[in-house]
């Protein structure tokens, strides 16, 4: 896509504004670190232009303050005092889990599922203009989400609703529905040097 212009125009019978402004979904999936990151960096965009946000995280501790969340939860505040940007929701999941295990998978899939629950009636109300679903992924790769609802629901989502989705091993069935699919392939990272993560670049 050369400066920016399509490759291909489908005969699908919309116009160039049409077609450009469409709700897309968004995959961010891969080995590499960046794929949160660049949701975030969509979602800074998207505060720009006026479309509310509410960012869902499902994998990572409740009782981390991650520096994604402090500033969007500042550029909430900002939008309540002055107008500017777009209202911002931050959701945690549960406690979160991956490598930090509390009180049985079980609880974790049940919080899963309401998380996913509150999502569906949140796009029904058209309550955001863009979700951020972080490490939603695992939740679909573990079960405790359906795949087919989950893209079943976003096929038919009603409204402008722009929907991302991060974590690795994005399922087959949701890459097709995808409009943008971005895989982050590792190169070279520092922790192959043994260097542990760090603030202002991990978190």
């Amino acid at each position: 896509m050369p400066q920016g212009k399509p490759s291909h125009v489908p005969a699908d019978g919309l116009t160039t504004r049409q077609r450009r402004n469409r709700p897309l979904l968004v995959v961010h999936t891969g080995q590499m670190k960046g794929k949160s990151t660049a949701a975030f960096g969509l979602a800074l965009r998207a505060w720009t232009a006026g479309l509310p946000i509410g960012v869902f995280q499902f994998v990572k501790s409740a009782k981390w303050r991650v520096g994604e969340e402090n500033a969007f939860r500042a550029l909430g505040e900002v939008h309540e005092r002055t107008g500017q940007g777009a209202p911002v929701a931050w959701h945690k999941m549960g406690e979160g889990w991956s490598w930090i295990q509390r009180g049985g998978e079980a609880d974790h899939a049940a919080d899963a599922l309401e998380g996913w629950r509150q999502i569906q009636r949140d796009l029904a109300a058209e309550r955001y203009g863009l979700y951020v679903l972080d490490e939603f992924t695992y939740p679909m790769k573990w079960g405790w989400v359906d795949v087919d609802e989950v893209v079943d629901t976003l096929a038919n989502r009603p409204g402008f609703q722009h929907v991302v989705i991060t974590g690795r091993d994005a399922d087959p069935r949701l890459v097709d529905a995808a409009d943008l699919v971005a895989e982050l392939t590792k190169v070279k990272h520092p922790m192959d040097a043994g260097q542990k993560g760090q603030k202002g670049i991990e978190w």
